[in-house]
């Protein structure tokens, strides 16, 4: 595990990369971002924070995709140096690598995209750390090929994010088997509590979700030993722009957050010396 990562686990809990979907505007990610150092500051749980400047990937097209590349990353950056808070965001085209990676602290792939082998390459030759969500089509088992992508470019500091496997018509499943499987890649593992409950097209133009099974998820990454949590959240989820239904609402975030450090304490003083 390379520096990013163990800075992140170096205080022996889980990380958190969480925020709303996608961009909607700077005001509404600021308080959001604003909300969720606070919390993480007071938990002592290391935080990066996660939100979209474009939502390539919508069901429709006229689904809101997000304020685009540049103005995204104008946004995001504004944030970053006024809370002093990391950052990660996805990018969906090799060219957007480098221009990325001076605001980006981690460059993430999009589990769609997770086998593009130019866009893994393009991210890992920036030198920035990267987390590369587990497609929903993919085995755990085949990781190992993407981890191998980023490596052979020069990656070192490599995340994988799991975030459910497709099951029939718009349904996702997990199966946490896959966490112990990737983590013995020698890689850290984040578990995508939200998106794990997304009903993609679910609503037919767009994506459905049911946000009330999330923190179960979550809960139980946590006790199979996960080294970080992805969460979407959103101050109003039935009115957010982009993932709403499996979005968990802000003011539930402490104590779900609460409870996730309760159960990681409880299950490392198990631990065998």
């Amino acid at each position: 595990m390379a520096d990013f990562f163990s800075e992140m686990l170096s205080n022996k809990t889980f990380f958190l990369i969480a925020g709303p979907c996608v961009i909607e505007s700077y005001e509404t990610t600021l308080q959001t971002a604003e909300y969720l150092k606070k919390i993480t500051d007071r938990l002592d749980i290391p935080f990066i924070f996660k939100s979209s400047f474009d939502k390539a990937n919508r069901t429709s097209m006229k689904s809101f995709r997000g304020p685009g590349f540049i103005n995204g990353l104008e946004i995001l950056d504004k944030i970053k140096k006024k809370l002093d808070i990391q950052i990660i965001s996805d990018i969906h085209l090799p060219d957007q690598a480098e221009e990325a990676a001076k605001v980006l602290d981690v460059i993430q792939i999009p589990a769609f995209l997770c086998r593009q082998t130019d866009l893994i390459c393009a991210a890992a030759e920036t030198k920035v750390p990267l987390n590369i969500k587990k497609g929903q089509f993919m085995s755990p088992f085949e990781v190992k090929n993407v981890i191998g992508k980023a490596e052979s470019a020069g990656s070192t500091d490599i995340s994988i994010t799991e975030r459910g496997t497709s099951f029939g018509y718009n349904n996702l499943v997990v199966d946490f088997r896959s966490i112990d499987i990737i983590k013995n890649m020698g890689v850290p593992v984040v578990f995508d509590a939200t998106h794990s409950v997304q009903l993609p097209g679910g609503s037919g133009t767009s994506s459905a979700g049911e946000r009330q099974f999330a923190p179960t998820l979550a809960k139980a990454a946590v006790a199979a030993g996960v080294d970080g949590i992805f969460i979407e959240t959103h101050p109003d989820p039935d009115r957010a722009l982009c993932d709403g239904p499996n979005s968990i609402p802000l003011d539930q975030i402490e104590h779900l957050l609460k409870t996730l450090a309760a159960i990681k304490k409880a299950i490392t003083a198990m631990r065998p010396d």
